[in-house]
């Protein structure tokens, strides 16, 4: 795909996340260690690496065709010779025949789920799990060094260490492991995102680096320059990854339905929360109506798994027990439904792959039906007989529940059936008999619905598991109408109302919390972020030689990791030798003290003597700092204000004034800080007002 033209167009953060963010730990010094996490070997012969490896080959094969088929479209436009013109149609048939073998390859790819369920034998119904968004690789070095040398004025070979580090993190994170490693690895990188934006992506212009992703279901390529989308595709790949975590766990038991249920959760949360703070995304897997498509079919997986953790809990076969199984089964049916319909929209339908579409109406039918057995298994296993008389104790606990089974079953039906009535059904077997024999007609019905949307989708034929699943229900409701069916029974069967779906665990979405794997800056050697990032400007480095007099050196100091410059007395040693209010110092004798604290840098100055000392400072420029603002506020509309939240929490982490940090975010929310303009008056503070965290020397 075409790069967009201007940054507006590009995929952006929008405003509107919530203020629960990553307390991401700030280094106090200059000490940093590499990741220790890992990708997968990405050589290794396993069945979804296999399938990783294909879904790649492919994507480069449809970046391949489309490129040729743009180049062929341009000259058939361009051409005025209508022999060229023929050629060229006929070559446009080839492509994009081979486009569309290519898109059929990969639907079946995207729809081999058994690569991705549990090797248990217990028969479960599949989940639907995602692939992982592919990229290309990215070269920071060139970027990143040049960048160095003309923001930061430092030498960009000293750097080449941070810069491979980078690189071979996020080649590891191409390949997650399918666990609780590939998760962290991936939002290892993630967090490292953001100091990478604070660094190198200033706002009125594009580093050079271009990002390049592939759909996740269509291989189609997308090329952008703003990290925001690098963000959003790592970000889409959790909530990917989750699902696969999720399909993969044995739902045999308790403790595996818990866990499926929260990893269905968590990749919820990833979908929901790219939904909802990401916009203007390239591909159609990250676009509003794909992500909400995805949040709906996540939680009805949850709800899937709910179901059949409520069914092996529940041990007895009480009539309320029952008819509690049947609401739930309703219930999953209902969102399956709602999956369904959002899958066929028009800008959906064309896109989710044909077996997607056809596991979620199978899905549907299949617990609908499910409800309609377990509500014929309630009614047809009900007794109301009577204690005996000289059993009082016996006898209340009896009304007891037939009072518990009369007031679940009045609520059990969304339209309770005027002749006869539902008390009147409880009290008379053979109405129970009746009842009971038509929902299973309507569960026959719809398992019958199930197993012929199965039949019609060659994928799902392939699924043994689910023919299993589809089969043995079936032949289960077969079997239970047998019974209640009476050679003497010539009634017409009556149609059975439709069961009140309800759940009594209500799926969350549970977004990502980013804060679980704390990381440290990678390029922290370039100075505190308060102060060294993309957003600020500064002048060149000073060397002030100081020579300590009868006053002292004449100036004070304020603040720590870079000390500020807080006041410099008129006439004074300081203010003789150049130095200003408003400087940081940075260094000590030639000793880098960007991350040094207020009393590290007192010491280094009372360790001079009368000898003097070499101090060498900066001086940030307000005026760009006003640009910068009023930029921010033009771009309110997509600018990255998780950024600003996560500077809030990081000088939060460490107990630093959260106004050196907010110095470079929005005007508004620096206004309404008096931190804030305490801070940015530092350039005309008078040297009278000291602070308790002021000293003179």
């Amino acid at each position: 795909m075409e790069e967009p033209a201007t940054r507006e167009s590009e995929m952006s953060l929008s405003d509107g996340a919530s203020d629960d963010d990553l307390p991401l730990t700030l280094p106090t010094d200059g000490s940093h260690s590499g990741s220790i996490r890992k990708g997968c070997d990405p050589f290794a012969q396993t069945q979804r690496s296999k399938l990783q490896h294909r879904r790649a080959r492919i994507n480069q094969q449809i970046n391949k065709e489309m490129r040729m088929r743009a180049g062929a479209e341009n000259l058939f436009r361009a051409t005025s010779n209508n022999k060229v013109k023929e050629t060229v149609a006929l070559e446009l048939s080839f492509v994009n025949s081979n486009l569309q073998l290519l898109k059929e390859e990969l639907e079946e790819l995207n729809s081999n789920m058994e690569v991705y369920q549990t090797d248990s034998e217990a028969i479960n119904v599949p989940m639907i799990p995602l692939g992982l968004k592919e990229t290309k690789e990215v070269d920071f070095a060139v970027s990143i060094q040049d960048f160095i040398c003309e923001h930061y004025g430092e030498d960009s070979s000293l750097y080449e260490k941070e810069i491979k580090e980078l690189t071979e993190l996020r080649q590891a994170m191409r390949t997650p492991s399918r666990n609780q490693a590939g998760l962290e690895l991936l939002m290892e990188y993630y967090n490292q995102l953001y100091y990478l934006d604070q660094r190198f992506f200033p706002l009125h212009r594009n580093l050079g680096v271009h990002f390049h992703w592939y759909d996740s279901l269509t291989g189609v390529p997308s090329c952008q320059r703003t990290l925001a989308f690098e963000k959003g595709s790592v970000l889409f790949n959790i909530g990917a990854l989750y699902t696969q975590i999720g399909a993969r766990q044995d739902r045999s038991a308790t403790a595996g339905i818990d866990r499926a249920i929260d990893a269905f959760q968590r990749a919820a949360g990833a979908f929901n929360y790219l939904k909802e703070n990401f916009s203007n995304a390239p591909s159609l897997d990250m676009s509003c109506p794909s992500l909400c498509m995805l949040v709906r079919l996540m939680v009805a997986q949850v709800q899937e798994c709910v179901f059949e953790r409520v069914i092996l809990t529940t041990q007895d076969t009480h009539f309320t027990s029952q008819l509690s199984l049947a609401q739930e089964a309703a219930r999953v049916s209902d969102v399956y439904l709602l999956v369904h319909q959002t899958m066929t929209q028009p800008l959906m339908k064309d896109y989710v792959p044909f077996s997607w579409a056809s596991m979620v109406q199978v899905k549907s039918e299949h617990f609908r039906a499910l409800s309609h057995y377990y509500a014929a298994v309630a009614l047809c296993d009900h007794t109301s007989a009577a204690a005996d008389d000289d059993d009082d104790e016996e006898e209340k606990e009896q009304e007891e529940a037939d009072e518990e089974a009369e007031k679940a079953f009045l609520q059990f039906y969304i339209n309770v059936p005027a002749e006869p009535t539902l008390i009147q059904v409880l009290q008379d077997a053979e109405k129970r008999r009746k009842l009971g024999k038509a929902h299973l007609r309507r569960a026959v019905i719809r398992h019958e619905e199930a197993m012929r949307v199965h039949g019609l989708c060659k994928i799902l034929r392939k699924m043994d598991i689910l023919q299993d699943v589809l089969s043995l229900a079936h032949k289960r409701s077969l079997d239970k109408y047998s019974e209640l069916d009476r050679e003497d029974d010539f009634d017409e069967t009556a149609e059975a109302p439709e069961i009140q779906s309800q759940t009594h665990i209500k799926p969350d979405i549970t977004p990502p919390n980013f804060s679980t794997v704390q990381v440290t800056d990678i390029f922290q050697r370039l100075g505190p972020l308060s102060v060294f990032c993309a957003r600020s400007r500064w002048g060149p480095v000073r060397v002030i030689c100081l020579q300590r007099g009868e006053g002292g050196l004449g100036l004070t100091l304020r603040g720590d990791s870079p000390v500020l410059v807080a006041g410099v007395v008129p006439g004074g040693c300081a203010a003789e030798a150049g130095l200003r209010e408003g400087d940081y110092i940075v260094a000590v004798d030639g000793e880098d003290c960007k991350w040094s604290k207020h009393s590290e840098v007192v010491q280094m100055l009372k360790n001079c003597g009368n000898r003097g000392v070499e101090l060498s400072v900066i001086t940030l420029h307000s005026h760009d700092t006003q640009q910068a603002d009023r930029r921010t506020i033009m771009l309110s509309n997509s600018s990255d204000k998780e950024n600003t939240r996560q500077q809030r929490l990081l000088g939060a982490a460490k107990g630093q004034s959260s106004a050196s940090l907010l110095n470079w975010n929005r005007k508004k929310k620096r206004e309404g800080s008096g931190l804030s303009k305490r801070l940015g008056s530092t350039f005309s503070l008078s040297f009278g007002s000291l602070r308790d965290t002021e000293a003179m020397y």
